[in-house]
């Protein structure tokens, strides 16, 4: 199969969407912690990836396309323009570091974030502040700065600031590190999690969960088959994220592809056809989604 990640092209006002990554004090580390059958197959160089198991495919694979953005520029305002993905940036007032952004290429924290997940969905669900981004009608799930790092999964978004004013996001990588886009000056880096200061907290962000059985194809090309294996004949294929309603989900062959394994599968009725969990966003074994008889 191959496959690359769909992107959702939405026109944005960058003026008004630029977020103050201001420097987040690196005297407050801590350590980590961890839940899917999917586990990464490698880890990517600079040890960023996915570090902890648990996190849906979705939340994976917004971590290792932030990964994949590794020194790259950080750039006030970058990442905020029609479509996600790295853009000049602007002169933050308030920082003399900033007066060669508009000369870099890059992302500050929230345009990396958005680009993350928009990457990992196919969707541009993030576009906006890192404000806007933790109080997100994406977000399934919230922690509160003193539970730590325990209930963290890859791909939370760690965030400081106040409750409405949060300046600085980050996605959680597991195991005590984050990739972030921090300050001018600086590239897309690995840090050590900080908890002291201003930090606020995290959220969960939904992949597009089904409800009642629908859920979201990720990729593109993605082949259902006759018979939960990739052996069997074809029926038909997805050009893009699509919409489907699952049936019922089953364990069968153990399937590899784009970093990811699994052996669950899912049976889709309105195509006779089956898929593997892989190219389905949500965790490995889909929620509220029964076995097959």
């Amino acid at each position: 199969m191959h496959h690359t990640f769909a992107r959702a092209r939405r026109t944005l006002a960058a003026a008004g969407l630029v977020a103050a990554c201001a420097v987040v004090p690196a005297a407050h580390l801590s350590a980590a912690a961890p839940r899917s059958t999917a586990t990464p197959a490698r880890a990517a160089a600079g040890g960023c990836d996915v570090l902890a198991p648990g996190a849906s495919a979705a939340a994976e694979a917004a971590v290792r396309a932030a990964c994949s953005q590794l020194g790259v520029w950080y750039s006030w305002g970058g990442g905020h323009g029609p479509q996600p993905g790295a853009t000049y940036g602007q002169v933050d007032p308030t920082d003399p570091a900033s007066n060669h952004d508009p000369e870099r290429r890059g992302f500050d924290c929230s345009g990396l974030v958005r680009f993350a997940y928009a990457q990992a969905t196919g969707q541009d669900i993030l576009a906006g502040t890192a404000n806007s981004q933790y109080h997100s009608a994406h977000v399934t799930a919230r922690f509160g700065a003193g539970q730590g790092t325990g209930p963290l999964l890859p791909g939370d978004l760690m965030a400081w600031g106040g409750a409405n004013s949060i300046h600085h996001i980050a996605v959680y990588l597991g195991a005590g590190k984050m990739v972030e886009a921090r300050q001018s000056g600086t590239h897309v880096m690995v840090s050590d999690v900080r908890l002291g200061g201003d930090y606020n907290g995290a959220v969960r962000i939904g992949g597009d969960p089904g409800q009642n059985g629908n859920f979201s194809t990720w990729g593109t090309d993605v082949w259902t088959h006759t018979a939960p294996a990739t052996t069997s004949a074809r029926v038909n294929k997805f050009a893009g994220p699509t919409r489907v309603k699952v049936g019922c989900q089953k364990h069968a062959q153990l399937v590899e592809a784009d970093g990811y394994r699994n052996d669950a599968w899912s049976y889709l009725p309105d195509y006779k056809a089956w898929i593997t969990n892989i190219y389905i966003q949500g965790p490995a074994w889909l929620d509220g989604v029964p076995t097959c008889a």
